[in-house]
């Protein structure tokens, strides 16, 4: 329960317009190195070069065991996400939500923009469907259907933003579950490597961003196919999949890991072009070669606070933030009041600093135009 009504303090924060800091040369977070808007690397003797011809707006290979970043160009610049997002909804869903129950998809949630699996309003889906339909062809029909169960999207955005917070994704912001352009919505290389590993860190997140092949349930007992969009988990050797993005504002938007000899490298594109794969390729390839072989420029952090309690629920079983009728929920049963003082008091020093950082943030934003 406390560790619940920190993430609400965040996530209430974070709705009142006051977005995590941004990393300066000073602070950056994983070290001062990735502070640049330009390449680093660190090679040592027998190193191998960087592969040639890298025309993403930024990129990062991490090691994902000891969180050493061997290279990166750009890693906390922001940029709009796309449906690679969506690693952060899963990452914040799959604590909470059990895959085993079920819930009805909605008219809005079938009517959504983008790529969808399509759900059909009224039909009834287990949530194991709906994460697999959300993670292996970017559902975002999904991505909101989840979102309704866990308390409504508004809430679920909430959850997100804490999250990142939690894992030190400083660089990000959620608008949407689904990563659909949205004003002020921003991820950076750097962030989406942290979730990532966060996310790989769960056998549940494992298993759906590895799955080439499933099928969704139709109306009249039948059912259709659906196929991985991740080129890579089919054709690199010791690809273990994650997510790919594409939005027109945002560019090809990915973040993928592999495994090799019991090392697992994690490699994160955004403001990419669209046919980004060779180049996230030739980057993993770069890693395992180079691996031993290099300084480490920077390092993935691990999260800022002890995660929170979650229980696990069925489906839309969240009360959202504010309804009068669950005051008890939030501030009643093994909450001392004293302690309610003391996180109300934290979150008002919360928004203060905040939203001193935002005026410092305004100018360096760098998502591209909406």
């Amino acid at each position: 329960m406390r560790s619940s009504l920190v993430a609400t303090f965040a996530a209430a924060c974070l709705a009142l317009g006051a977005p995590t800091a941004s990393a300066t040369p000073r602070e950056t977070v994983g070290g001062p190195l990735l502070a640049t808007d330009g390449v680093t690397v660190s090679p040592l003797s027998g190193a191998p070069a960087l592969p040639a011809g890298l025309s993403m707006g930024s990129w990062l290979v991490a090691d994902a065991d000891t969180g050493a970043v061997l290279a990166a160009k750009a890693p906390h610049r922001r940029f709009l996400p796309a449906s690679t997002l969506k690693t952060l909804t899963a990452v914040t869903l799959l604590p909470l939500l059990d895959p085993s129950s079920s819930t009805v998809a909605t008219q809005g949630d079938a009517s959504v923009d983008g790529s969808k699996v399509g759900l059909v309003p009224g039909m009834r889906y287990t949530l194991d469907t709906l994460f697999t339909a959300m993670l292996v062809v970017s559902g975002n029909d999904a991505a909101d259907a989840l979102a309704e169960a866990a308390g409504g999207i508004p809430h679920t955005v909430d959850l997100m933003n804490a999250e990142a917070l939690h894992l030190q994704a400083y660089d990000t912001f959620a608008r949407t579950p689904s990563g659909l352009d949205a004003p002020g919505e921003s991820t950076s290389a750097y962030d989406l490597a942290l979730i990532a590993r966060a996310g790989l860190a769960l056998p549940e997140f494992r298993h759906y961003v590895s799955i080439v092949r499933s099928t969704v349930p139709a109306p009249h007992h039948k059912h259709f196919e659906i196929y991985t969009h991740n080129r890579l988990l089919t054709t690199f050797p010791g690809d273990i999949g994650i997510k790919n993005g594409y939005t027109v504002k945002a560019g090809a938007t990915y973040v993928g890991a592999a495994t090799r000899n019991g090392h697992t490298l994690i490699v994160t594109l955004m403001n990419a072009p669209p046919n980004f794969w060779p180049q996230a390729k030739s980057l993993l390839a770069w890693g395992f070669r180079a691996r031993g072989l290099l300084e480490p420029v920077g390092t993935l952090v691990g999260p800022a606070v002890p995660a929170p309690e979650q229980r696990q629920v069925a489906a839309r079983p969240v009360v959202a933030v504010g309804d009068a009728h669950h005051k008890d929920a939030l501030f009643g049963g093994d909450v001392p009041p004293w302690e309610v003082v003391v996180l109300a008091t934290s979150a008002a020093v919360l928004v203060v600093v905040s939203t001193r950082r935002l005026r410092r943030r305004r100018s360096r934003l760098s998502l591209p135009p909406l």
